[in-house]
């Protein structure tokens, strides 16, 4: 659900601070990156050690790193963050906070924040009730931040009420509705084709491709975390994917593949023909498995269905259709032309010519042509990068 996310954690001086490593284990485990910075106080309650340990980057709590006096840029880390989690939220910070004051870190990154900040507070129930925190939540709600409001329980003091930092796997679960409920494709259906077909020469044997389908898992899961309801049509794959919005449909062969996708069609907005379909299969399938029985073995085979030009007869004006083209000679050219042919309003270009690019491979590099010829290229980059990429370029499209 969170895979690809860039998420800083904010950790305050609080008893609480023992959840964030449970915290961080949940997020990393969603497939989030996070970056911790810690205020002083914090290294009271917990080590940077152990939090570096979980997130698996630095843990950052001052302005300059270690004894060479490198800077901590407080604006690079803001903005490469996609959400702000300060959890536990201690009353000092949150005063701080609500004041601009900035004497710190985490403060100053705060201020230089544009994305999304969340809140989970944690102290005692005298001083979550006294009127100067509740003034200074009322502030930080003003400015647009999200409270996850402190649960009722039993206190590090011995008293039993509301002040205890939310569970992390409560939070953990409100981040997932909160970025589904704010995704641009909230509200979207998206259809996605991923992996090889296999076409059976006899009960054993087949014709396919070394598609993975990685490239087409990675667009669902990121199609899913941009609020869109997902089917993903897959061919044989070892991928997996565990998304809420993510519905995937197995199929083996070519003409299972277009009977799924064309059940869906109808109902979806925008479709991404991702998958490596074979071209051909044989003619007959032979019942029982081929002996060897000759040097030599013919198959007469006959073309496949062409899923994404049979659903792009039928496109409708509201609806968006997204290709693929691998092509090794006349590479812009053929996919310019396949873009036309199959009524795409874009279509993006796989590149086997670096090294690690491709079919199997975690990396992609691709160009992405629209309808009005707009050529975009990227570098060589993870196939979940790329999948961002695509469904942004979508959306751009998509929307205007």
């Amino acid at each position: 659900m969170l895979r690809g996310k860039k998420i800083l954690l904010g950790v305050c001086g609080s008893i609480a601070a023992y959840k964030s490593a449970l915290l961080i284990r949940l997020l990393v485990k969603s497939g989030a990156d996070v970056k911790v910075v810690m205020t002083s106080a914090a290294h009271d309650f917990i080590s940077p050690l152990t939090l570096s340990t979980l997130s698996k980057n630095p843990t950052f709590s001052s302005f300059t790193n270690g004894e060479n006096g490198e800077w901590n840029n407080h604006v690079d880390l803001g903005l490469w963050a996609d959400l702000i989690l300060i959890a536990p939220l201690s009353a000092n910070t949150l005063a701080k906070l609500s004041n601009g004051i900035c004497d710190n870190l985490l403060s100053v990154i705060y201020l230089s924040a544009r994305c999304p900040v969340l809140l989970a507070p944690a102290m005692d129930l005298d001083m979550y009730k006294h009127p100067a925190t509740v003034s200074n939540l009322e502030k930080v709600i003003s400015f647009g931040n999200i409270i996850l409001d402190a649960e009722h329980g039993e206190l590090a003091s011995g008293l039993i009420g509301q002040g205890r930092m939310a569970e992390p796997e409560h939070i953990i679960e409100f981040i997932e509705s909160f970025i589904t409920e704010k995704g641009p494709l909230r509200g979207k259906k998206v259809l996605v084709t991923a992996g090889p077909t296999f076409e059976a020469i006899d009960p054993v044997r087949f014709i396919g491709n070394h598609s993975s389908g990685k490239m087409g898992y990675a667009l669902a899961e990121e199609a899913a975390n941009l609020g869109a309801s997902v089917v993903l049509v897959s061919g044989p794959s070892n991928q997996r994917i565990d998304h809420p919005m993510v519905k995937v449909e197995q199929v083996t062969s070519a003409w299972e593949m277009l009977e799924v996708c064309n059940t869906h069609y109808s109902k979806t907005d925008i479709s991404i023909f991702a998958a490596a379909v074979a071209d051909y299969r044989p003619e007959v399938m032979a019942e029982q498995k081929i002996k060897k029985s000759s040097e030599t073995m013919v198959v007469e085979l006959v073309k496949n269905p062409d899923i994404a030009a049979e659903l792009g007869k039928i496109k409708t004006a509201s609806q968006f259709n997204v290709g693929f083209a691998l092509e090794t000679e006349n590479e812009r050219q053929n996919a310019t032309e396949k873009l036309k042919k199959k009524n795409f309003d874009m279509i993006v270009l796989n590149s086997l010519q670096d090294e690690g690019a491709g079919f199997s491979g975690d990396r992609n590099k691709v160009s992405i042509i629209d309808n009005n010829n707009i050529v975009m290229d990227f570098e060589l980059k993870d196939k979940v990068e790329v999948a961002k990429d695509i469904l942004q370029a979508i959306l751009t499209r998509y929307e205007n």
